[in-house]
């Protein structure tokens, strides 16, 4: 194809989009035998979120939502090459684990900050994923007192909490 080509070929909607995701997670679900339903919601202008819900669905989301990752990546890649292009981010979630995750991470650093603040020692926390190091780093951005970097190499990056200099 050349550069002329692709510049002609229009960028799916968000709702192409999750239609495409919400027939390849179907056909996912038939193949493990489960049962679930399979939804779709606009984010923002440029985020889909497809989720499926239902019970016993454990085996998509996998140790730390490493499956499910597998899952989201699958999915954008069976809808880049259905639409030949993708027009946003594609997010897939299985039994609200992403929200629950989430949840969980800005407990988890709002606790480490508080010690931090309270001990004046920066915090290196365990490696986690860029998704999950984005929840923490904006989870400390609204925390006065403390700031954050990352360090290292993937996958073993990790965010480190600090006392802010300027407080």
């Amino acid at each position: 194809m050349t550069a002329e080509q692709s510049e002609q070929v229009e960028a799916p909607t968000l709702a192409e989009e999750a239609e495409v995701a919400k027939d390849f997670l179907r056909g996912l679900l038939g193949a493990f035998e489960l049962q679930g339903e399979i939804g779709s919601e606009e984010l923002d202008e440029d985020t889909v979120e497809v989720s499926v819900t239902g019970k016993d669905l454990g085996l998509l989301i996998g140790p730390k939502g490493q499956t499910l990752t597998a899952i989201q990546e699958l999915t954008r890649t069976v809808v880049q090459r259905k639409l030949g292009a993708r027009s946003g981010r594609l997010l897939v979630d299985v039994a609200e684990y992403r929200k629950a995750r989430r949840a969980a991470l800005e407990r988890f650093a709002t606790g480490v900050a508080d010690k931090v603040k309270a001990a004046g020692v920066p915090t290196a926390l365990e490696a986690m994923s860029p998704a999950d190091r984005k929840v923490v780093h904006d989870t400390i951005n609204a925390i006065a007192g403390v700031t954050t970097t990352s360090e290292g190499e993937e996958p073993n990056r990790r965010v480190v909490i600090s006392p802010d200099e300027a407080s």
